[in-house]
């Protein structure tokens, strides 16, 4: 733990030192939205809100993206150097692969969706990015892939349920870790638009999860959750309210699904869900909202995802947020306890 302590202030002092010029180059590049999807003559709360944030940079993820994985890539191999030993629970080398490949290619799909928005290069679709459609057949594609590799290459296909004990999948582990990655990719997307909300539960959620991969004594890891939140806390400081920087689409995607890829390598799927659920609940808003609609014609909220059905029924911002957290760190202990007993 001393390690792993050690590598989580490395990676955030690295991450603090880049992040203020970081922030710099994003308000002159004008890495923002220069339209919102919020007509002006909507007054709500929310409406309000939601147009307030329109000049706030996005793109915060990318710096955590690069520089945590440029950290990573030589940490193991210096750690070694050093003496230290290094266990893990599966082939290292494949391990790491899905890690890198996970936490990589959903942020460049995320970064490809932020330049088509912020740049509007796509004039058909204005500055919406890229097609959903084509969002989430890129993202089903990745999770099928990166489900595959935690089959074939690493032997998973079990998901433990407190109480009962181990359950193996089979070849349906595949769909199963494809749909809870593009499941939680979009829910941490979602849940990213409001000051410190997204950041802070992820964090929260990290430290458990830095918990459950020490218990299995599984290095890697642990060590690539820790510098990764290093790199949160670090940004985090420039997130909360007022925010001055948010994490993007190349943040929120490349986040999330790894996320979920970081509970099934752990075996503790049911955990995931306890820790992510404030994650899942905002997503499953949002996504309720729209097959009403697209069902029945007519809104069943008022607006969506939940935390701006708070704002507009009069919730300020930084109390949603804190209360979230809150949520947050009891879910973290419930999915803790509900791992180890």
């Amino acid at each position: 733990m001393d390690i792993l302590l050690g590598v989580l202030i490395t990676s955030f002092i690295i991450h603090a030192f880049l992040i203020v010029p970081f922030v710099n180059f994003l308000y002159n590049l004008k890495f923002f939205k220069n339209h919102t999807a919020v007509a002006e003559e909507k007054t709500d709360e929310a409406s309000v809100h939601i147009r307030s944030k329109a000049r706030t940079p996005e793109g915060g993820g990318l710096l955590i993206l690069v520089v945590t994985s440029f950290i990573f890539a030589f940490t193991l191999p210096l750690l070694r150097r050093l003496g230290f030993e290094i266990t893990h629970v599966y082939p290292i080398n494949d391990e790491i692969n899905i890690i890198f490949f996970t936490f990589v290619s959903f942020g460049l799909l995320g970064l490809y969706d932020d330049i088509i928005k912020f740049f509007e290069l796509d004039r058909q679709e204005g500055y919406t990015g890229l097609k959903t459609s084509y969002k989430f057949l890129i993202q089903g594609v990745l999770g099928l892939i990166i489900g595959a590799m935690m089959f074939i290459n690493l032997g998973i296909d079990i998901i433990h349920i407190p109480f009962f004990g181990v359950i193996h999948f089979g070849l349906w582990f595949i769909p199963t870790s494809a749909f809870l990655i593009v499941a939680f990719a979009n829910a941490v997307n979602i849940t990213d638009g409001m000051d410190g909300l997204a950041s802070g539960l992820l964090m929260i959620s990290l430290f458990g999860f830095l918990i459950l991969s020490t218990s299995i004594l599984d290095t890697p890891l642990s060590i690539f959750i820790a510098l990764w939140l290093g790199g949160l806390i670090a940004f985090l400081y420039f997130n909360v309210f007022p925010a001055r920087l948010f994490m993007g689409d190349v943040g929120a995607l490349a986040f999330g699904a790894t996320f979920a890829m970081v509970g099934l390598l752990t075996g503790k799927v049911v955990a995931l869900m306890i820790v992510g659920l404030p994650f899942l609940v905002d997503g499953f808003s949002s996504l309720l909202q729209i097959l009403w609609v697209k069902f029945f014609h007519r809104r069943i909220f008022p607006i969506a995802p939940l935390h701006y059905l708070l704002l507009k029924i009069g919730w300020s911002e930084p109390k949603i947020v804190q209360r979230a957290w809150l949520v947050g760190i009891m879910l973290v202990i419930f999915g803790i306890w509900l791992s180890i007993i």
